[in-house]
């Protein structure tokens, strides 16, 4: 039997960290809105309801995605990986629907493209902005 010991201060850092992520999630939304006509994100109130859609899309792909790519598992075998982002299509349009007028997906072709550019942004802005702000806050 372990018995592992968490102070305060390590829960602190846990939590500041994956608010960075969430900050970093969120500038990437608020980039894709400004880049396609048919994604449009509610900037009113300073910004809470795209820090609210970025926290959305976190529980769903945590809850609900591991189900979705488990029962597209087959059709995702077969086109060689190239239906996998309409799963991230599927969470997008959930959280169309959770939000309403604050989130709001127009054309779902044009969707596909904006879930790769997602990832890849969400790529880039990990790699150069958040992982060093968090290598400097472990120091």
């Amino acid at each position: 039997m372990k018995i592992k010991v968490v102070n305060q201060n390590s829960k602190m850092k846990t939590f500041i960290e994956w608010l960075i992520y969430m900050f970093g999630y969120s500038l990437t939304l608020y980039i894709i809105s400004l880049l396609f006509d048919s994604f449009q994100l509610d900037t009113s109130c300073f910004g809470i309801y795209i820090f609210l859609t970025t926290i959305i899309i976190y529980f769903l792909n945590h809850l609900i995605k591991p189900a979705l790519i488990y029962f597209t598992l087959p059709v995702t075998a077969l086109t060689l990986g190239l239906f996998y982002p309409f799963v991230n299509v599927v969470i997008l349009k959930i959280t169309d629907l959770i939000l309403g007028k604050h989130f709001n997906i127009t054309d779902l072709f044009t969707a596909f493209f904006i879930a790769i550019f997602i990832s890849l942004l969400n790529i880039f802005i990990e790699s150069f902005i958040v992982k060093p702000i968090i290598r400097k806050l472990r120091k």
